[in-house]
């Protein structure tokens, strides 16, 4: 008989977005068990030693890992009402029962019935082809960061970094401080997609970042030995002659896609959105999907900052706990939707406002 555990909330993922989501019902009532696939709750928050922007209310000046901290004492001061289950992965739903089947290690497999979820899945990096990729050495910037940031290990002496967003340029900046040469940053694009505040830091280090520019080709035998660069047009065509620089990792930070299987698995309405970096689910101001039963929220509801991922933490985990019957402070709604418009205002949100919109809906029809 398989074993079969029965709560009021299930939150899948155990980062920021699925933290916030569990401390705000919990907060309100409601029995939430917490699904995280890692060793440790926080997410990619434990990976982060830069410290934050935004307000206050998103912890404005704090280091990453400090606020997973503090999202886990909140979780704490709650009491038996949360139980993280960490090393444990969601393998799966089956709409037809309502049930999520999970697997902890290797060892315990087991059923989930909740009678609400909230999917903080996050988002999986993305890799790009070429020549020698597999070879050791070849990173994507969350395994530099958690190499670095979660167990202290440099991954080399000598990095080529590949993408100069916000990820590319605060890896390459941690890469530094930890005393690993930055022999460039490869950005495909004519200008820099990262804040300037980063960018700045980069160049008073004296790291070159080579606009349009990509990489052609790893070089090496067993391990990296080298990365082969080139330019590109305005068409994103390689031109001019091909260029070697020596290295022994090269780390790629070109972007991020939303994990949503369970979305699919769920019947959830989909829609492809290029603002919000791949396909995610439609959803109402409450963050529930066209499923009745499932929220989402974080960057499995699209690409964005940590901070926006927390407060749609906090949208899911109040609305889903609404629909669980718990009392719960309308105001609060109101001003988490404040907050949320807050740091998607200006030209640096007009992507995801954008995307925003294509999946939104008024509501769904009963």
């Amino acid at each position: 008989m398989k074993k079969t555990i029965e709560t009021d909330l299930l939150v899948v993922g155990g980062g920021a977005a699925g933290l916030c989501a569990a401390a705000e019902a919990a907060g309100a009532g409601a029995k939430v068990t917490v699904i995280e696939s890692d060793l440790h709750p926080g997410g990619q928050l434990v990976k982060q030693t830069h410290k934050f922007f935004g307000s206050k209310d998103e912890y404005a000046g704090t280091r990453g890992y400090k606020i997973a901290d503090i999202l886990l004492d909140e979780i704490k001061s709650l009491g038996d009402r949360v139980d993280i289950r960490t090393n444990t992965t969601v393998t799966g739903y089956y709409p037809e029962e309502g049930i999520f089947t999970a697997m902890k290690g290797e060892e315990e497999y087991y059923r989930i019935k909740a009678k609400k979820t909230v999917v903080a899945t996050g988002a999986q990096e993305r890799l790009i082809p070429f020549p020698n990729n597999d070879l050791p050495g070849v990173y994507g910037a969350g395994a530099v960061q958690t190499l670095m940031n979660v167990y202290g290990v440099v991954p080399g002496k000598k990095v080529v970094m590949v993408g100069a967003g916000n990820i590319g340029l605060i890896v390459s900046y941690q890469l530094r401080q930890a005393g690993v040469e930055i022999a460039a940053i490869v950005e495909a694009m004519p200008k820099i997609g990262g804040y300037w505040v980063h960018a700045a830091k980069i160049r008073r280090l004296g790291i070159p970042i080579l606009l349009r520019h990509t990489i052609v080709e790893a070089v090496g035998g067993k391990v990296i030995e080298g990365a082969v660069i080139q330019e590109l047009d305005d068409k994103f065509q390689l031109i001019g002659e091909p260029k070697k620089i020596d290295c022994d990792v090269i780390c790629m930070a070109v972007g991020l896609t939303p994990t949503t299987e369970l979305f699919w698995q769920a019947g959830a309405k989909m829609q492809y959105c290029p603002q919000l970096c791949g396909h995610v689910p439609f959803r109402d101001n409450t963050m529930r999907t066209s499923n009745p039963d499932i929220w989402v929220a974080g960057d499995a509801s699209g690409i964005e900052e940590a901070s926006a991922a927390m407060v749609e933490g906090r949208i899911a985990g109040f609305s889903a706990a609404k629909a669980l019957g718990c009392k719960v402070n309308e105001i609060s709604f109101k001003e988490y939707w404040t907050r949320l418009d807050h740091l998607r205002a200006g030209e640096v949100g007009e992507k995801i406002r954008g995307g925003i919109c294509q999946v939104l809906v008024d509501g769904w029809e009963a």
